[in-house]
């Protein structure tokens, strides 16, 4: 009537199987079956417990990594910061030092007589270097 454990009745309900209906001969072979079956679970249970130890290796090393990097990058900060600070106060000096020679430059007469001062310190770094080549 079935080939299963269960069979059909007549009236669309299950009912069971009788044993001796269902076993066969060989019952040493559903027994080597099972446990084969059962040391292929152990089996893959093994390989799966190897995988997760990899990836539980693998994500100890990425977040050691990831500290490593934090580290870093907060050295990095604190250079940025300190570099941008001394670019702060480089810039302030030469502000400073800019508007001060504007003013010593009008209190000296103006751009004309500048041009003079400048021109005549060409002239003598001119003559030193004749006299000190010749």
């Amino acid at each position: 009537m079935s080939s299963g454990i269960f069979g059909r009745s007549t009236s669309g309900n299950y009912r069971q199987i009788p044993v001796n209906e269902y076993s066969d001969d060989s019952s040493d072979e559903g027994d080597d079956f099972i446990q084969q079956s059962i040391k292929s679970q152990q089996q893959q249970l093994q390989d799966q417990d190897q995988g997760l130890e990899m990836l539980s290796q693998s994500a100890m090393r990425l977040n050691q990594m990831s500290l490593n990097i934090h580290e870093e990058l907060g050295y990095q900060n604190d250079m940025l910061d300190n570099m941008e600070t001394d670019l702060d106060k480089a810039t302030d000096n030469l502000d400073m030092l800019t508007l001060k020679t504007k003013e010593m430059i009008q209190k000296a007469g103006g751009k004309q007589n500048f041009l003079v001062i400048l021109g005549l310190t060409g002239v003598v770094v001119v003559l030193l270097f004749l006299v000190m080549y010749t």
